[in-house]
């Protein structure tokens, strides 16, 4: 579970389940539709113990939804997902853009709870 998944957990969320475990792949990302936005999900099993973050499809520069498709890794020992298109890199954690900190994309607090995989909402 990541920082910002554990700081919402401490309050009230509503959990949603988004997909199975089953529909993840490991260190990639796979994009589902939750209540009107695209949400690319990515696992990376390997990576500090078991993490998943959920993080908007769209990239902010081109508008294209894309963000799913991108290269994940780490950049200045931030995990990070790389836009195919421009190469900007979004923090999985925050959905900050390193290179154009203006630069957001949304993020949601996301659990694995024993098969599914469940979102925050709210």
């Amino acid at each position: 579970m990541n920082t910002l998944t554990l700081e919402r957990t401490r309050n009230a969320v509503e959990w949603k389940t988004l997909c199975q475990r089953t529909d993840l792949v490991a260190d990639s990302g796979v994009v589902a539709w939750l209540d009107g936005a695209q949400v690319a999900l990515f696992h990376l099993p390997l990576s500090g113990g078991e993490q998943v973050f959920a993080i908007d499809n769209r990239d902010p520069k081109s508008g294209a939804n894309v963000i799913g498709r991108g290269i994940v890794g780490t950049l200045k020992g931030e995990l990070v997902i790389a836009s195919p298109l421009y190469k900007q890199h979004f923090r999985l954690a925050d959905g900050v853009c390193i290179e154009y900190p203006e630069q957001r994309l949304r993020v949601w607090p996301v659990r694995l709870n024993g098969d599914r995989v469940e979102v925050g909402l709210g």
